[in-house]
């Protein structure tokens, strides 16, 4: 349970953030704020649409990145490594959730429920996997260094 128990409370807030607390008219009052505090005035209508789109899609990668990391960790335990095995069923559990979490936003009158999310949301498990593949996997061996022969 020690290592799931943190992709269980990651999923957890994911559909907590499927609410209509995290839903489009929410967020953007506050990005709005941020911009008046920032910048002294409030985005332009076609800026502050096309900031507020690329934050929210940004948010579904890296939230699904942390999904698919977190599965990982609980799926591998305290295996050392990686393997294709662990990458794919964590990569697939954060597309069932993502599949789970569009479908119920469906469902929350202020929210809409996306299939491109649930591509984003995949590209967001998909990259931690190569990001766990690229650091996990054994360093080459030093060229020419100590020991070798020649002169």
């Amino acid at each position: 349970m020690r290592y799931k128990l943190p992709a269980i409370l990651w999923t957890a807030f994911i559909f907590l953030a499927s609410s209509d607390a995290f839903s489009a008219p929410h967020t953007g009052s506050i990005l709005q704020s941020i911009a008046v505090f920032v910048l002294g005035h409030p985005l332009s209508d076609t800026t502050y649409e096309l900031a507020h789109l690329t934050i929210r899609k940004l948010a579904h990668l890296t939230e699904y990145g942390i999904l698919g990391y977190l599965w990982f960790r609980a799926v591998r335990r305290e295996e050392p490594g990686w393997t294709m095995r662990w990458s794919v069923t964590a990569v697939l559990i954060a597309i069932a959730v993502a599949a789970a979490d569009e479908t119920h936003q469906a469902f929350v009158p202020s929210r809409t429920a996306s299939p491109l999310d649930v591509l984003i949301d995949t590209c967001g498990a998909v990259l931690a996997q190569l990001a766990v593949f690229h650091h996990r996997r054994p360093s080459p061996p030093p060229r020419g260094g100590e020991g070798a022969a020649g002169g």
